[in-house]
């Protein structure tokens, strides 16, 4: 190769370069940062914000707007999962359907995904050319005892199958839910976890992390963060499946050792490892049946206890 030729490849080489930097200077200087939607110091009253510094969603301590002139740029795709088993699919997914297509990240691309042991009967909804809903039937687990089991075993299949490659984010949720007010851009985040309402007002002391030890579930006393509510997760669909993940290993290990435990004890056991980026405060599920403490200004969703499956 002459002379001529290599200083050409080497000015397209450095040109590129140049490119790559600016491509990666820009998209670093677009990212939103915490102090433009973020306002702690709004809510003397609770915690806003955690040991490691994520932002815990509390009525008044987000900027929507600025969130929404962001993320309306990224041409974003949301999907809400919501896990049906048994006796869930009459008294809840209706309600929790017509709910969500209102409050569940209004203006923006929605995919809702119905994970079912059986085909549910899914309700009439105002149409909407930015929702799209599929209707998804477990596998072999649908004949499996444990409801929580059978619903992550049934989501970690369809994630890594197609889900991942259909939204950019994905929230998880059981159907017991019912939106109240907007569930928008405020709470999308890496790895997005819900603070337990009624363990968020209780001595730390008492939490019911899993205490034996034998268990990888275990959390020893004194240790923990917050105790962290199952009825809503939610991330990338990366993160997402990798709690999945982490969380079959764990129950399968257990069980073949004699163990027992729960899904949301390994839920916690996750999160203490892997610390979440987002917490959502207890206005994002609380039980109606409850008088709401003074820090609680504005429910986002309520929360109805579980029938029996």
């Amino acid at each position: 190769m002459n002379s001529k030729n290599k200083m050409l490849l080497l000015i397209s080489f450095l040109l590129s370069l140049m490119m790559v930097k600016h491509y990666f200077r820009t998209r670093r200087a677009n990212e939103l940062k915490l102090s433009d939607w973020f306002l702690p110091r709004s809510r003397q009253d609770v915690i806003t914000i955690t040991d490691w510094l994520a932002p815990i969603l509390w009525e008044g301590t987000f900027n929507r707007q600025a969130l929404e002139k962001y993320y309306q740029k990224q041409n974003l795709t949301v999907g809400l999962a919501v896990l049906v088993v048994g006796k869930l699919s009459g008294n809840y997914l209706e309600p929790f359907l017509q709910s969500a297509s209102r409050f569940f990240m209004p203006g923006h691309r929605v995919i809702f995904y119905v994970i079912s042991d059986t085909y549910p009967h899914v309700p009439r909804l105002e149409r909407s050319p930015l929702h799209s809903f599929q209707v998804l039937l477990m596998g072999e687990e649908r004949w499996w005892r444990d409801p929580d089991l059978m619903c992550m075993k049934s989501l970690g299949d369809h994630l890594a199958v197609h889900i991942h490659k259909e939204v950019d984010f994905l929230f998880s949720m059981t159907p017991n839910l019912f939106f109240e007010a907007e569930f928008g851009v405020e709470t999308l985040g890496s790895s997005v976890a819900l603070i337990h309402a009624w363990w968020y007002f209780r001595d730390t002391k008492n939490v019911p992390y899993e205490r034996k030890s034998q268990s990888t579930a275990y959390i020893p006393f004194g240790q923990g963060d917050f105790f962290y509510g199952s009825s809503i997760v939610g991330g990338t669909p990366y993160n997402v499946l990798d709690l999945v993940d982490e969380y079959l290993k764990g129950f399968f290990q257990d069980t073949g050792n004699g163990i027992n435990s729960t899904y949301e004890k390994y839920l916690n056991k996750y999160f203490f490892r892997n610390k979440p980026a987002k917490l959502l405060s207890p206005e994002y599920s609380w039980d109606p049946r409850f008088k709401l403490p003074t820090q609680v200004r504005f429910v986002k969703i309520s929360y109805y206890p579980r029938v029996e499956f």
